[in-house]
């Protein structure tokens, strides 16, 4: 079998339903092609019917959503906010945005997000910051009941990062609604997409009306333009909300695939020593978004040697996202461990990490290509050392 000649496995890619269009073509027939429209009103209405929330504002991106949520929290010049370690760039860059400083915060292992333990710890240090940006990892719900707690008793409010895991549930509830801000992504490579944009809910009202005013330039009503605030340029098309709306159709039908494609890898890889997926939290079900694995501590391999060896092959796989407190960009920022005893989890993680190719086009065909190469891989690794 020679993969250079066989199509390209990537790593994660849009899918569309086919159900889009008709949102599309409704957009250009009445030409509401600006940042506002049918569309916007109608998937952000969607959203909430979907996950519980009581309001939503459609954004150019969830970054955009971050940024703007921190803004609401009150975050401003010289404010700590607490941030996951393990996670994007995307959710700790808006508190720079802001003048705000980071203080990142270690991993669990048992769901890979934010250590209520280090979190406890971080307050010791700092116990006055303005916000926590609590991340859902790769699809996967933080432990909210203890994160949550410790906030409440704190009196500081969440801001809950939900780019990765629309449609994944904690003890029933859906993920985005925990957080006095919530955020989604709908960029390229999400679960669904809208190419590009995000989406920002909340249980109060008053923020989204905030919100959608700070993300339409901060335009006072007015007979003129007149501004009293520093505005942005961030609210979303209401072409790219129809293609949103086209998604969210098909929304359990993507989770449902991404679960499949996971444990199709957990069955594969049952016996392979070397090799163990990423833990699922008994508290609530993930959306798989990407199906990720360490390799097991000993094996003398690094996930780089694999990720390139499946390269070769036509085989899309990713790193592990680089913790924030090792970026070069963050260097000398405060990072609370989990276990100051033991090496942090986020860079376990990260070293020993990497994201298996997740795409919901994928065949059982395409799977086993994949599968039988990981396997020959290791295999092979292993009559070298």
């Amino acid at each position: 079998m020679n993969e250079k000649n066989e199509k390209r496995i990537l790593l994660a890619s849009p899918h569309m339903s086919g159900l889009e269009m008709a949102y599309i073509k409704e957009a250009f027939s009445t030409n509401w092609i600006a940042p506002l429209g049918p569309n916007v009103t109608g998937f952000e209405k969607e959203i909430c019917a979907y996950t519980g929330a009581a309001y939503a504002d459609a954004l150019s991106s969830g970054t955009a959503a971050i940024h703007l949520g921190l803004m609401y929290l009150g975050v401003g010049k010289g404010d700590v906010v607490f941030c996951p370690s393990l996670t994007f760039s995307a959710s700790a860059n808006p508190i720079i945005y802001q003048g705000a400083t980071p203080v990142f915060i270690d991993s669990e292992r048992e769901s890979w997000n934010m250590s209520p333990q280090a979190l406890e710890k971080a307050f010791e240090q700092y116990p006055h910051p303005k916000a926590i940006v609590i991340v859902n990892l790769y699809g996967q719900s933080a432990d909210y009941d203890r994160l949550k707690a410790i906030a409440d008793a704190h009196r500081v409010p969440i801001l809950e990062d939900a780019a990765e895991s629309l449609g994944a549930t904690y003890k029933g509830k859906q993920t985005g609604t925990f957080g006095d801000i919530g955020i989604y992504s709908f960029n390229g490579n999400k679960i669904i997409t809208t190419s590009g944009g995000g989406m920002l809910v909340a249980s109060d009202k008053r923020a989204i009306e905030k919100v959608e005013f700070w993300a339409t330039q901060a335009k006072e009503h007015a007979p003129y333009y007149q501004h009293k605030e520093i505005g942005y340029n961030y609210r979303m098309s209401n072409v790219v909300a129809g293609i949103g709306r086209g998604q969210l159709q098909v929304l359990d039908k993507r989770i449902a695939r991404k679960k499949y494609i996971f444990d199709y890898y957990k069955e594969a890889f049952r016996d392979l020593d070397e090799l163990e997926m990423m833990p699922i939290a008994a508290y609530g079900e993930p959306n798989y978004w990407l199906s990720c694995a360490t390799i097991r501590s000993g094996v003398q391999v690094r996930p780089k040697e694999l990720l390139d060896y499946l390269d070769s092959k036509n085989i899309e796989g990713r790193a592990i996202w680089k913790p924030m407190h090792l970026q070069p960009v963050f260097k000398g920022t405060a990072f609370f461990n989990h276990n100051p005893e033991e090496p942090s989890v986020s860079e376990d993680i990260f070293t020993r990490g990497l994201c298996l190719p997740s795409d919901t086009k994928m065949t059982d065909a395409d799977l086993d290509r994949i599968v039988t190469r990981v396997s020959w891989f290791f295999g092979a690794a292993s009559s070298r050392y």
